[in-house]
């Protein structure tokens, strides 16, 4: 929080953050004058929310069918398939989907050439960089996510099954009247704090994956800030973006708890 001063300030290392110059609202004027500054904004937003509109349901899904297996030996082994990558760095998940996508030796860009006689720069097309964007952090984050939804299942009272069982409920049913409202208060707390880094697109998924092809829909706030704050030396401008970072989460955490606390399942 000391340090967000800097925003408010033409700071530089020999004055320090208390002698540095005020400025007031310069740094944030500049920032929003810029096309540019608007153009990070819009991909940092766009990424995010195709993020959590595609990968939010994954992890209750996940969550859902692994309660419903009943071998656990085969239970206990999907269940470490699917946790494994998200104690990967993406440095390493990274290199995996450069190697499977690359356009000169990738597997899935040689199924393709082998397809249609051709090869596709799946890395080097928005529209599949996108999804490759996508597609990589469901794989590395849904499993981990899953745990949460499994424990909030095993709350759930089994004669709640047993009694629809008897009523005459079909799994389907019993999945939509018992196990989903169930986990109701679970999916509420964990889209409230989702909604709360809709402003926070990882930088390493972002930096390892993102190319000057596609540098249009890649460039995010993030990387903006190591790009300019770090590698530029303008601390200031960064710090100001990062402080509307944070403004931004917390109106969506404060919006999307409001919303979920007239169903009663806010966090406060």
């Amino acid at each position: 929080m000391y340090g967000a001063i800097i925003a408010f300030k033409k700071y530089n290392f020999t004055d320090g953050i208390l002698h540095s110059p005020w400025v007031g609202l310069d740094n944030f004027k500049l920032l929003f004058s810029t096309p540019t500054t608007i153009q990070i904004i819009r991909n940092t937003l766009a990424l995010s929310l195709l993020s959590i509109v595609a990968g939010f349901p994954f992890p209750i899904l996940l969550a859902v069918l692994l309660n419903e297996v009943r071998r656990m030996w085969f239970k206990k082994i999907v269940q470490t398939l699917v946790y494994l990558p998200h104690f990967f760095s993406w440095v390493i998940v990274s290199g995996i989907v450069v190697t499977i996508f690359s356009q000169q030796n990738g597997v899935v860009s040689g199924l393709w050439e082998s397809l249609t006689g051709r090869s596709y720069p799946f890395l080097y097309r928005e529209g599949s960089w996108l999804a490759i964007f996508v597609g990589s952090g469901i794989w590395k984050e849904a499993g981990f996510s899953a745990i949460i939804y499994l424990a909030a299942l095993t709350s759930i009272e089994p004669s709640l099954y047993e009694a629809s069982s008897m009523d005459g409920a079909s799994r389907w049913k019993q999945l939509w009247h018992v196990t989903l409202p169930g986990i109701r208060t679970t999916i509420a707390l964990m889209f409230i704090l989702s909604m709360g880094r809709v402003m926070e697109v990882g930088f390493d998924q972002v930096y390892m994956l993102q190319n000057s092809t596609v540098s249009d829909i890649s460039e995010v706030i993030s990387t903006y800030i190591y790009k300019i704050g770090l590698m530029g030396a303008q601390f200031s401008l960064t710090t100001a973006i990062g402080l509307f970072e944070s403004l931004v989460g917390l109106i969506l955490v404060l919006g999307a708890n409001a919303i979920a606390r007239k169903y009663g399942n806010g966090l406060w």
